[in-house]
């Protein structure tokens, strides 16, 4: 069962500017696998690990879509199972866990992106509340390494937008 709205004790959040407009950049992030493209490569903050990312028939891009996310960090099989639970493009998405997340470092967690447009291009903000994992193998690893995590993955969710209209 995931925790319920409002009490994820812990926030991070990441913004920058993106040189498209609101609508361009909404329709480049409602799509879940572009936006959460860093976990699926091999990468040091995934501890070589990658992940999976399904989405049922409404792609993500409905209230009540699911995504799975699934894979191995370190060899340990790691899943997550979400649900949009907000959608107004062009300006902001949400998402959360549902079920209990087999994560490493955080535990269930609602995260989602805002829009805000500007004379030329959009402001992005990328955001995640969240809870420590259960186990107290993770516990220990949440309490060294979610800070961390939540910032790498807001940032390059933010950077990959951005790196997506640099030339456009």
């Amino acid at each position: 069962m995931s925790a319920p709205v409002g009490t994820y004790p812990l926030h991070h959040e990441s913004s920058g500017v993106v040189r498209t407009s609101a609508a361009r950049l909404f329709a480049h992030l409602d799509d879940h696998a572009r936006l959460s493209s860093h976990m699926s490569k091999s990468s040091w903050m995934m501890a070589g690990g990658r992940m999976d990312i399904d989405v049922d028939e409404g792609h993500g891009q409905r209230v009540g879509s699911r995504i799975r996310i699934a894979g191995s960090v370190l060899g340990i099989s790691v899943a997550v199972d979400e649900t949009v639970t907000e959608r107004d493009p062009p300006r902001r998405k949400v998402w959360e866990t549902t079920g209990v997340p087999r994560l490493l470092v955080i535990g269930p967690y609602r995260m989602g992106f805002e829009i805000t447009p500007t004379d030329d291009a959009a402001r992005l903000r990328v955001f995640i509340d969240y809870s420590m994992p259960a186990g107290s193998l993770s516990r220990r690893l949440g309490h060294l390494f979610a800070g961390v995590y939540a910032k790498w993955c807001t940032a390059r969710m933010v950077g990959d937008a951005a790196k997506s209209f640099a030339h456009n």
